[in-house]
This record gives C-alpha cells, structure tokens and sequence, in this order.
C-alpha cells in the first residue's frame, strides 16, 4: 500500500491516509504528523503532558503530566472530527511504571470511562524528561 499525504483521499484505488499538525500545539518534528486518518479512524501520535500555552512539561508530576497529555490528545482529536468517547485503543508509556502506573490511571479513569483497549508500557526515557506519552486509535464520523 502506498502511504502518503492525501487530499482526495485515493489513488488510482487505493485508499491514502489524510495527515496534518494542529495548530496550538507543540509541533512535532519532519518525521510524522500529530494527526493521521484513514477512512474513519484517527490515529493521534505520542502526545507529551506539554503545556502548549507555556511549551513546558506541566508541573505536578505523572499525574499532572496525563492530564496535559490526555488534553493534548483530545485537541487532536477535536481537530479530526472525533472525541476521546470514540477512542478504541490507548498505548500509555511511562518512566518508572511501577511506582507510575497507579497515579497516571486515576487520572485516566477521569477521561476513559467507556473502558477503551488499553496497553501500558515502561520506558528508560522519553523526550524532555516526560514522565508520560500516550497515543491513541479512535473512530471519526464519516460524511
């Protein structure tokens, strides 16, 4: 399959990923978009607990960190015509995930209650000292 940015959304049949950045947010780098969709699901990329009126990791901690990212994730979202109610699957990475893990699912829980497929996963680092990234797979309506 060819990948690519698509503004019709086909060639010659085959079906092309629509991708784009969304404004007020911290900007990615030339590697991958914030936002990819194809028919009706959105793929949102690792979004960090960054503060995007500061560009600062949020303060408080992993808890503070999720929310920001969660918030982070649902502007995507907003931008693709979806919600964090139609988000099917998460992938949280976390540093330290033992002692993390407990903090950053009371703050999930607040966002997630519809329960969606979940994989947590523990990392030596992430970029700027990030406590905590998470991405997500979600359904769009499709006109």
């Amino acid at each position: 399959m060819f990948w690519g940015t698509s503004k019709a959304g086909s060639r010659l049949g085959i079906m092309l990923p629509t991708v784009f950045e969304v404004p007020g947010l911290p900007p990615g780098n030339d590697t991958y978009s914030q936002v990819s969709m194809l028919g009706d699901l959105v793929y949102v990329s690792g979004q960090l607990g960054v503060d995007p009126a500061t560009g600062r990791l949020a303060e408080g901690g992993v808890q503070a960190q999720t929310r920001q990212a969660i918030l982070n994730v649902a502007r995507c979202l907003e931008a693709a015509g979806s919600s964090l109610e139609r988000v099917a699957k998460v992938n949280l990475y976390l540093v330290d995930f033992a002692s993390s893990i407990g903090s950053a699912n009371v703050v999930y829980a607040e966002y997630f209650r519809h329960r969606p497929a979940k994989t947590g996963v523990g990392v030596a680092s992430l970029w700027g000292g990030a406590l905590v990234e998470i991405e997500v797979v979600a359904g769009r309506s499709v006109s």
